[in-house]
């Protein structure tokens, strides 16, 4: 059995908090090969992200995989690292940034926003660490994935796991599955949407991507498909699209196997031949911008399209730090939150050092050091 670490930041009397833990998927710390080989390396040994038995798989991650993607990785991360660092770094942090604010004028009580990534830095014992650090004794897991599958929510809940698994005191922990059909998101995301429209000409048709999986995982019960398609229909009826003017896709397919179907790449490539010369491109998938949307969609696909015969193509931005996008946020944490001292409207800071008090004399009353 692992050896249980203790809290030792505790003291009997301490004031207590909320505290919600965004999750997203993670970036290299740099646009090198280096960096993004140990990125690839943690990623592409999750057995929720590769189901192919180890003997199988590790032959060919290290054999063929490892030593060359990273290369051909790194040029693509180049092409779209900012002054401020990695795309989704940047992003993410300005969410939890935002989102702490939002918290702080909507509760009463301190709710501590913490970030985390599944893969890379900071890692989710270190988000853990800070929140426990801030005397959190109930936590909210947020994965920043709207569309639930095992390869990505499911696997951060499992590193949660993993990392509670050698505490000693776990706080009491909720969990948010899914938000693809939060009235909050579908209207960020139209929104976003809308805004873009306002300043940009409407192309013919609306295409909505959605990172890919196999088609296996389908198959076998992942929801995520399913997920995708109605996030798609409530955001079509939120912007009152008919059936001709949107159509959703599949990104990202990796490896020989069959993925989920229609895939972008090809369906762009089809478009200019069927008489659909401008395409507006949205990834609702993804609540930050970052190499899958801003390299694989915003040029890689766009080459696609144009070389078809295409004229306009036009990519509209992740929710990022889209004011709606906090707020949607915001939203969900308040939703699954409800109940909790520090989210309560009644909740008073003099009242919380009082209890704080009478825990720490009691304590002491009966021998306690801390």
């Amino acid at each position: 059995m692992a050896k249980v670490k203790s809290d030792k930041t505790f003291f009997h009397g301490k004031s207590e908090s909320t505290g919600v833990l965004l999750i997203n998927l993670g970036t290299p710390q740099e646009p090198t090969k280096s960096s993004v080989r140990s990125f690839l390396k943690q990623f592409l040994s999750d057995g929720r992200v590769i189901e192919i038995p180890k003997l199988v798989w590790l032959p060919i991650l290290y054999g063929f995989i490892l030593p060359r993607r990273p290369e051909a990785s790194a040029r693509n991360y180049k092409k779209v690292w900012m002054d401020e660092g990695s795309p989704l770094m940047h992003y993410s942090l300005r969410q939890q940034k935002l989102l702490q604010k939002e918290m702080e004028s909507r509760f009463s009580g301190p709710v501590h926003i913490e970030l985390a990534m599944r893969y890379g830095d900071p890692d989710i014992q270190a988000g853990i660490d800070k929140l426990q650090e801030k005397g959190v004794r109930r936590v909210l897991i947020l994965p920043l994935y709207p569309q639930y599958s095992a390869t990505t929510t499911a696997t951060s809940f499992d590193e949660i796991f993993k990392v509670f698994s050698a505490r000693r005191w776990i706080p009491e922990l909720r969990f948010v599955a899914q938000y693809h059909d939060h009235p909050s998101y579908i209207n960020a995301l139209a929104e976003s949407v809308k805004d873009f429209w306002k300043t940009n000409k409407r192309s013919e048709v609306l295409l909505m991507s959605f990172h890919g999986l196999p088609k296996r995982n389908l198959e076998l019960g992942d929801p995520y498909f399913c997920h995708c398609h109605k996030t798609g229909r409530l955001l079509a009826e939120k912007l009152d699209l008919k059936e001709s003017e949107w159509k959703l896709t599949f990104q990202s397919r990796f490896g020989k196997a069959e993925w989920l179907k229609p895939y972008t790449d090809k369906t762009l490539s089809e478009m200019p031949a069927e008489g659909i010369k401008s395409v507006d491109v949205v990834c609702p998938g993804f609540p930050s911008d970052c190499i899958e949307t801003l390299e694989e969609i915003n040029m890689e696909n766009r080459g696609y399209f144009m070389e078809a015969g295409g004229q306009d193509y036009q990519y509209i931005p992740a929710l990022n730090d889209n004011p709606e996008h906090v707020k949607a946020l915001a939203d969900i944490v308040q939703q699954h939150t409800q109940g909790w001292p520090e989210t309560e409207s009644d909740w008073q800071a003099s009242n919380a050092e009082k209890q704080s008090e009478i825990s720490k004399k009691q304590a002491q009353k009966h021998g306690a050091k801390l």
